[in-house]
């Protein structure tokens, strides 16, 4: 109830954010920004309802016995949802680099260069190419294919955080008053990502890739009798869709584990997506 709450505001935000850029910068909305406001209600509408309708994939768990609790469903919107995640952090990044060109002597190493250049397309590469392996998983119940989707995750955070260091340096070191104010979205895009980057990363290298997924994925692998059972073919991915299995057990649902990934996931991501639709930019200051 309380994360139901907090997406249901979230989406209130969201569609001012919405109305009010779109009445603010008509005739003149960059393309940039346009982009930003388009993909974060799309993070946002689908926060709310996966917000209501809690699943999970491999064992089609619903919170609710209706189609509208999918397995199969609900990770299609996840897919958009997540891609558009994607697309926000790129853009943004790449956004900085425009505004605050890259310095000569970062252009003469092509270690800097590399990463101040490719990083946010290969950042947002691999998060496309991981919705593969998360549908592979939903249907096949192979958690092998969930083990490479949650790497592909934090290969990409820990790709972007060299590069997120690098804008957060250079931002803070104008300390005019005028500079200031006209970096303003920047200096808090670069400090919300320094910390859920290297937040994440650490997670994610440290616990939740070699302590939760590639155990459980090999496990699988190494059963005589794989549990869930593996599926394939045309009746897997019917299944994956029609059944749900409800359950409002907390130990089911996997515990403490499963409330703090899924409050963070539909309340920091969130709140970070109404941040990014308002298109972190240099300000205009007048002199």
């Amino acid at each position: 109830a309380t994360i139901v709450f907090i997406n249901v505001i979230n989406l209130i935000i969201g569609i001012i954010i919405f109305t009010n850029s779109k009445k603010k910068s008509k005739g003149t909305l960059s393309s940039y920004r346009k982009k930003m406001r388009i993909f974060g209600m799309i993070f946002i509408c689908v926060a709310f309802y996966r917000s209501i309708f809690v699943s999970s994939y491999l064992g089609q768990l619903a919170w609710f016995d209706t189609l509208a609790n999918s397995a199969l469903l609900i990770r299609s919107f996840a897919m958009f949802a997540e891609i558009s995640f994607a697309y926000l952090i790129m853009s943004a990044l790449l956004q900085v680099n425009k505004d605050l060109p890259i310095l000569d002597s970062h252009k003469s190493s092509k270690i800097l260069y590399f990463f101040e250049t490719k990083t946010p397309y290969i950042f947002f590469a691999l998060l496309s190419v991981s919705q593969v392996f998360a549908y592979g998983g939903t249907i096949t119940k192979l958690h092998l294919l969930f083990a490479i989707e949650e790497t592909f995750w934090g290969l990409a955070f820990l790709a972007i955080t060299p590069l997120v260091l690098i804008q957060l340096k250079k931002i803070y070191s104008f300390k005019d008053d005028k500079s200031k104010k006209e970096l303003r979205m920047y200096r808090i895009f670069t400090v919300v990502m320094a910390v859920f980057c290297i937040g994440y990363g650490s997670y994610s290298v440290f616990y939740h890739l070699p302590i939760e997924y590639w155990p459980e994925a090999i496990s699988q692998l190494q059963m005589v009798n794989p549990v869930p059972e593996i599926r394939w073919g045309l009746s897997a991915i019917r299944d994956s869709f029609m059944i749900v299995n409800e359950t409002k057990d907390y130990a089911t649902w996997g515990g403490l584990g499963f409330v703090i990934w899924h409050s963070g996931y539909f309340t920091l991501c969130g709140w970070m997506v109404l941040f990014f639709m308002n298109g972190p930019r240099k300000l205009d200051i007048p002199s």
